[in-house]
Order: C-alpha cells, then structure tokens, then sequence
C-alpha cells in the first residue's frame, strides 16, 4: 500500500515551480503524488516525470470531462471529443509515469440535465469508457472512474452504481476508485460501500467530510481503514483535500474557504493513514 498526496491543495497545473512542494512531501514521507491533468502537452508531462523519477516519487493523476466533451451525451460528436479528451489525458498520464488515472470522467463534472440518469446515458458512457480503457491497456495505465455527490454529479452517486459501470465496461484497465468525502454524503456505511466497490477497487481518495485534514471531522475513519485491510486493498491512499490557493479552480468546486493549514493536512494527514491503517 501506499500513500500520495494531492497537488490540488496548492495548484491546478503542477510545473517545475512546484518541485520544491513535491520535494517537501518526499522528506516528510509520502511515496507519491497526484496531479490534476488540465493543461500542458506530452514533452511538458515527460519533464515532470523525470524529475519525479529521480527522487522515486510514484505518480497518480486526475482527469474530468467539460460539458462539450462529456461521454454521457446523446450527441455522438460531444461523446467522440470526450474520448479524445481522455486519450490525451491517458498520454500525457504515460508521460509523467502515472500508474492509474481517476476521477468522474464517465460524465462532465458538475453537469445536470435536472432529470434521474437514463439507461441510454449510461450505456454511452460505458461504450466511451471501454475505448478509453482500450488505449489505457497500451500505456500501461488503470482508469479508476469516481463515483461523486448529488451535488456535483448525477449519472453515478455511488458505489452500487459504479460497480454496475465497471461490469458493463468489462475491460482490466478499468476499475473503479473510492472517496470518503463522497461517500460520507452518499452512503449508509462506509464499511458496505468499500465492501461493494472491492472486486474493481484500484485507487482511494482520504478526504474528510469538509475537505479539510483526514482524521479532523466526521468521517467514520475506523470503518475505512478497517474494511480497506478486510479486503485486502493493496493500492493508493492518496488525501485530497482543497484550499482557494487558486481563485478559478476554488470557483469551480464550489470552495468558500480554506479548511486546514496545507502543512498540517499533509503532516497530520500522513500520520493519520498510518496510524489508522496499523490499528
């Protein structure tokens, strides 16, 4: 198992300026980190995974779609320039090393036809996620679709719904990933969701339930760090909470406020998945 940080805390487009945070997060004794794949190009991504490299830093990323490329449309060009969107995403995920790549990419984020998800918009994301998958296989990359809130999200809420999505999809590169912060919102245990979503589980987000520092709120942590030993999760713990570092991303999201201090999320945050996974 190990364990990863979010850049997201400090920015939305991670360049050489940030090696110093990436750096820091190695001495304090994380085995990797995440980063948000918005911009940038593949000799842009190489750079980055070279130097990360160097310092043996392992390497995650998150992806989403806007509204104009969301795979869920019933417009068969959105749905195209959606999957294109995720094969860049999976090639400069390649560039930079990433072993798996998650996020709610089987829809647009934040993206709401104000009606209950249809089976047709399902099955079109599914038909997109397993040509992505396809050219995840040849990169040597795992897709981890997240399951988010009713708030941000309608097409999958939770762990049932993404586990129907991974068996319809039927493809080794794509698995599924599992949030606390989400799942704090939208399930009854977070016991049953993780015990749910096992047989496709391949990443895990530590958030706590106001995006603040693992282990500061309301997120039954003994159940998660219990039921990911029970069944023997063996892959990424990576926190990720948020900051308004960044006015336009903090917008986007839907982030008022600064919830912890950066140091003590990743500090505390660390001894707080040590000490929970050790119990």
């Amino acid at each position: 198992m190990k364990i990863g940080m979010n850049l997201l805390l400090w920015t939305n487009h991670v360049t050489e300026e940030h090696y110093g945070i990436v750096d820091k997060l190695k001495q304090t004794g994380y085995d990797g980190i995440e980063l948000f794949l918005g911009e940038g190009d593949v000799p842009h991504y190489s750079k980055l995974g070279r130097h990360f490299s160097d310092i043996d830093m392992g390497v995650t990323c998150v992806a989403s779609l806007a509204p104009e490329e969301n795979i869920a449309s019933p417009d068969l060009k959105t749905r195209e320039a959606g999957l294109e969107r995720l094969k860049w995403a999976i090639d400069v995920g390649a560039a930079v090393n990433a072993e798996v790549i998650c996020g709610p990419f089987h829809s647009s984020f934040a993206y709401f036809t104000r009606q209950p998800p249809t089976q047709e918009e399902r099955q079109w994301s599914v038909e997109m996620l397993r040509k992505a998958a396809e050219w995840a296989a040849q990169a040597n990359i795992v897709l981890a679709p997240e399951a988010l809130n009713r708030f941000e999200c309608y097409l999958y809420n939770t762990m049932a719904d993404l586990r129907t999505m991974a068996e319809l999809v039927d493809h080794p590169s794509l698995g599924a990933m599992y949030d606390t912060h989400h799942s704090n919102i939208e399930e009854k245990s977070q016991a049953g969701a993780i015990k749910t979503i096992a047989p496709y589980l391949r990443h895990v987000h530590i958030s706590e339930n106001d995006r603040g520092t693992p282990g500061s709120g309301q997120v039954n942590w003994d159940e998660v760090f219990r039921t990911l030993k029970e069944i023997d999760y063996d892959g990424w713990l990576t926190i990720e909470a948020f900051s308004t570092i960044i006015p336009e991303f903090a917008n986007a999201i839907n982030v008022w406020r600064d919830y912890s201090p950066s140091e003590e999320v990743y500090t505390k945050g660390l001894q707080f998945i040590k000490d929970g996974m050790a119990l």
